[in-house]
């Protein structure tokens, strides 16, 4: 009979078939038994939370253990956000739940809609200022206004801090004897000088007014800061202004000078007078263009057409032939003439003296340009 298999095949299948069925073997008994007691609860389990899910709006931070099954979370789940609380982890924003160990993203997606942070544990806005923070003013009482403080004036809210300020430095300066004096401050409005007037105590005058009228044109600082309503910075306003214009022809041009108030010019008006001799002239032939401009009644338009004509007529005698050059108004002509003086080649040298207002000698070119 003939052999299907070799001697060599039928020990190779001999070798095989028994290590195959150990192989078999050990895989059946090796794999996990199942354990139908543990299947039937984590079934009943995964029912109750199917069955039992509510989703209602909570607070992470103080949701209990009951309200997060109710959510439709596992014991394990649950039991893990409560033990990540109990370590001190506080909730600030709904995202800060999927840092919970056991809370997966699925269900954070399936909460987040109804997590709301409380306010005592939600981040808080910063807080910006939008302005300057303004304290309640201090009811105002009775005070002295030559002794009173910046701080006072600033607590009673009558002043801003530089308002207040150069409230005082205005005060040691001029000094405040009544309310016109308290009004003509740059810095005290009409409403504001009504509110303190039931509370100022204003001091007595030192001096008393002048006895006669100072001549403004001769007067020295000193003299006129004697004059009830000039103060300091008035003076050298006044100084100023009359050095510009060569002295002072009538009273009403005080009421030009920069820094005198209606009020100070009525009463100032009283206790002055003018001398029109103690003025000063200018050469309108021969004054140099300096000199000119500097006087108030000339402005610059009027200067330039003054010395184009100057240059090509020479000069002129009389203040009408401004007028009819067209150079001047008659008003104006009538306003500048006290201080023009229409002098000569020849007799220059015997009028143009006085160098204090800066007119050039007679040998000048009455061109001056």
């Amino acid at each position: 009979m003939a052999k299907f298999f070799s001697d060599r095949e039928i020990r190779a299948v001999a070798v095989f078939l028994p290590l195959a069925g150990l192989l078999i073997g050990g895989i059946v008994l090796l794999r996990p038994k199942a354990d139908p007691q543990a299947a039937f609860v984590a079934g009943m389990e995964m029912e109750g939370r199917a069955d039992s899910v509510d989703l209602r709006p909570f607070d992470p931070n103080t949701v209990d253990y009951d309200g997060l099954r109710r959510l439709g979370l596992s014991k394990h789940e649950a039991v893990s956000l409560l033990k990540y609380r109990a370590a001190g982890k506080i909730f600030r924003i709904p995202e800060d739940v999927t840092l919970c160990y056991g809370i997966s993203d699925s269900i954070y997606r399936r909460l987040a809609p109804y997590i709301r942070i409380g306010r005592k544990y939600a981040i808080a806005p910063r807080q910006y200022r939008t302005g300057r923070v303004v304290p309640e003013p201090m009811p105002p009482t009775r005070f002295r206004i030559d002794t009173v403080g910046a701080r006072y004036l600033r607590a009673i809210g009558a002043l801003s801090k530089r308002q207040a300020e150069a409230f005082i430095r205005w005060r040691d300066l001029s000094g405040i004897y009544d309310m016109e004096e308290l009004r003509a401050c740059y810095v005290v409005s009409d409403s504001v000088a009504a509110a303190l007037e039931p509370y100022i105590i204003f001091p007595e005058r030192g001096a008393a007014p002048v006895d006669e009228p100072v001549e403004i044109n001769t007067a020295d600082s000193a003299t006129l800061r004697g004059v009830v309503g000039i103060g300091a910075r008035t003076v050298v306003s006044i100084m100023n202004y009359r050095a510009r214009l060569g002295g002072f022809v009538r009273l009403e041009q005080l009421a030009e000078v920069p820094g005198v108030t209606e009020r100070n010019y009525e009463k100032i008006l009283k206790q002055i007078c003018c001398d029109s001799c103690e003025i000063r002239k200018i050469d309108i032939n021969f004054a140099t263009p300096k000199v000119l401009r500097r006087h108030p009644y000339i402005p610059p338009q009027k200067l330039r057409k003054l010395l184009k004509t100057r240059q090509l007529k020479g000069g002129w005698s009389t203040a009408e032939e401004l007028v009819e050059d067209n150079i001047l108004t008659r008003e104006e002509a009538a306003r500048l003439s006290p201080y023009l003086r229409f002098g000569t080649r020849s007799g220059a040298d015997d009028t143009d003296n006085d160098t204090t207002w800066g007119e050039v000698s007679g040998d000048a070119n009455p061109g001056g340009i």
